[in-house]
């Protein structure tokens, strides 16, 4: 799947990261000079790279907000929330890729994970205290259909 690269980078744009720190200022604009409109105050969150400009990138979160970072507070390893377009739902967590499988947890909207091993349909998804497969449409940090090994 050939897509728009990242100038800089030579990666796809857009592309899902995660924050590398648990302070990361999100700037109005691609410098230094730019004022800071936030900060995340949560390592490991997911977001997603929309622009390249030298050493900054343009970032989404789960909410939609955009914003500038400087590249080294990002880090490739991959992360998702469960469902936070539904506070208060819960989700399965399945023993194995299948619907008919044991389910070996229930988690809130929000939950913040690791993902590895997606085949488009189902990623598996784990951190402290849980570990097991997800169905990949209720993960925000991974693309509908996107393949991860």
């Amino acid at each position: 799947m050939a897509g728009p690269v990242g100038r800089t980078s030579g990666l796809p744009v857009p592309r899902f990261v995660s924050l590398k720190a648990d302070k990361v200022n999100v700037r109005s604009g691609p410098t230094r000079d730019h004022g800071v409109a936030w900060v995340f105050t949560r390592a490991g969150l997911p977001v997603e790279i929309t622009a390249e400009f030298e050493t900054w990138r343009r970032i989404r979160d789960a909410d939609g907000a955009e914003g500038w970072v400087y590249h080294s507070m990002l880090s490739g390893r991959r992360t998702a929330l469960v469902n936070p377009w539904k506070a208060g739902e819960e989700i399965s967590l399945y023993a194995e890729p299948s619907t008919g499988s044991p389910v070996r947890a229930r988690l809130e909207a929000g939950v913040l994970g690791k993902v590895e091993h997606c085949d488009g349909k189902w990623c598996r998804f784990f951190d402290n205290g849980f570990d097991g497969y997800i169905e990949q449409e209720r993960l925000w940090g991974v693309y509908p259909g996107e393949k991860l090994e």
